[in-house]
């Protein structure tokens, strides 16, 4: 009985931590970046792509993530140019290289590009954190 008691009392303790949680949210649409706040934005049919087509914005920005952290790695730079540079780049090498790819070739390819951009962010965040663009 006195396990029941308890359980009920930190459902509640825990359901109304959620709910204050909850109603303390305050949603905004401003998107403004902690470090180099003049980023180049996704281009705009990227963002305006088909929702059936979104596994093609995921490769790109991918691609785009993995190209910034090898450019910081290679040049052991993290200015601002250097980690976010325009979309260019990765729209041309993903149409040359995945525009006409079938559906599961574009998800690996999205995977394999997270990996290695993730593998390249070990070595560059500390190069990024000295320059303060972390």
């Amino acid at each position: 009985m006195t396990r029941a008691i308890a359980v009920t009392g930190l459902l509640l303790i825990f359901g109304t931590t959620a709910g204050v949680a909850e109603r303390n949210l305050i949603p905004t649409l401003d998107n403004h970046p902690n470090v180099c706040p003049d980023q180049p934005p996704e281009p705009k049919w990227m963002q305006n792509i088909n929702v059936r087509e979104s596994y093609k914005r995921l490769l790109i920005q991918q691609i785009y993530r993995a190209q910034s952290m090898e450019r910081v790695v290679d040049s052991q730079n993290c200015d601002c140019p250097t980690r976010y540079p325009t979309w260019e780049d990765a729209v041309r090498f993903y149409t040359e290289r995945y525009a006409s790819s079938k559906y599961w070739d574009v998800v690996e390819a999205t995977s394999e590009y997270r990996r290695r951009a993730n593998e390249l962010r070990r070595a560059a965040m500390p190069i990024c954190v000295a320059a303060g663009n972390w």
